[in-house]
């Protein structure tokens, strides 16, 4: 078993990534697999706990982005690992085909108009990093209502340009009160024809599948060459990568959450302290509604009740 931990995950820009560096699979027994959804488990706790002082605090924001080949389990990482975080605190937003009105704009419009609010999380399903993976494999930069200035230029220059583009974003965003992670769910392509077959087999599942899924994986070669150009390009110690193995996915799920986790503590979020003033309230109106029972406090006995109760 090639057991990973979430540092052996993470690539901040230094050196040179290779995407065959980074394994899919880490072999973990399925035996084992109470072990990780326990884990997990205790991690979803604990961003909740964290959350509730990120959302009070209200002074920073955190942007989740999952990007992954189709049928690398995104959807069913934010239901596993997010399920315990407040909704109001959180807000989702999936990247797909760019609208008329969004292609008017300029690529990262879309995105700064998703992002959440400070002391709220992000999560966003596919992002702007579209548009360095899906446009550069089927060479769509040309497609843009732009002046000639900007088209008439290389690929690879073109490409360079939205890489530097994406850093100074998310380094924009770093210096805005925003944590950005980014993970890359890496499915191998043995996984993905297993998970397509899954969904054309299950009647529950045909939902998902589309022809054109199978037509994207003819694109392989060049979608891996496309992920690793941008990771390689757009990581740094602000906004670095996690470069997660998602073959197994109770796996995946444990490394996203401790991902999770780590950039919430990393928040190091505090509940607010209040000014003498408003505490001076606090035990004024605490005084008043204990008076109402005779100074009696009955929630002990109310607790007692629902443990009771089940």
């Amino acid at each position: 078993m090639e057991f990973q931990e979430l540092k052996d995950c993470r690539f901040d820009g230094s050196g040179h990534f290779k995407l065959d560096d980074y394994t899919t699979d880490v072999h973990v027994k399925k035996e084992l697999r109470p072990n990780f959804d326990a884990l997990t488990e205790t991690n979803t706790r604990r961003m909740s706990e964290l959350q509730g002082k990120l959302y009070a605090e209200g002074r920073e924001g955190v942007v989740v982005i999952l990007q992954a080949m189709d049928a690398a389990g995104k959807d069913s990482t934010i239901k596993h690992v997010m399920s315990g975080l407040n909704p109001q605190g959180v807000t989702v937003a999936s990247f797909k085909q760019p609208t008329t009105e969004e292609l008017a704009h300029d690529f990262l419009w879309r995105a700064a108009a998703k992002l959440p609010r400070r002391g709220c999380i992000g999560l966003f399903n596919r992002s702007y990093y579209e548009d360095v993976l899906v446009v550069r494999v089927h060479d769509l930069q040309k497609t843009y209502r732009m002046p000639k200035r900007v088209l008439d230029t290389s690929k690879d220059d073109f490409f360079e340009q939205r890489y530097r583009q994406i850093r100074d974003f998310e380094r924009y965003l770093w210096e805005n009160g925003y944590r950005v992670l980014k993970i890359f769910l890496d499915v191998s392509r043995d996984e993905q024809r297993r998970r397509f077959l899954d969904r054309i087999d299950d009647e529950a599942k045909n939902w998902k599948f589309s022809s054109s899924d199978v037509a994207e994986r003819e694109l392989w070669p060049k979608y891996m060459d496309a992920y690793e150009q941008c990771i390689d390009r757009t990581a740094t110690k602000e906004a670095p990568w996690y470069i997660v193995p998602a073959d197994q996915k109770f796996y995946a799920r444990w490394l996203v959450s401790e991902a999770m986790a780590h950039v919430l503590e990393e928040c190091n979020p505090h509940y607010p302290e209040l000014p003498d003033e408003q505490r001076d309230d606090l035990a004024a109106a605490r005084t008043k509604l204990l008076a109402e029972t005779g100074g009696r406090d009955d929630r002990a006995e109310r607790d007692e009740t629902e443990r009771e109760n089940g």
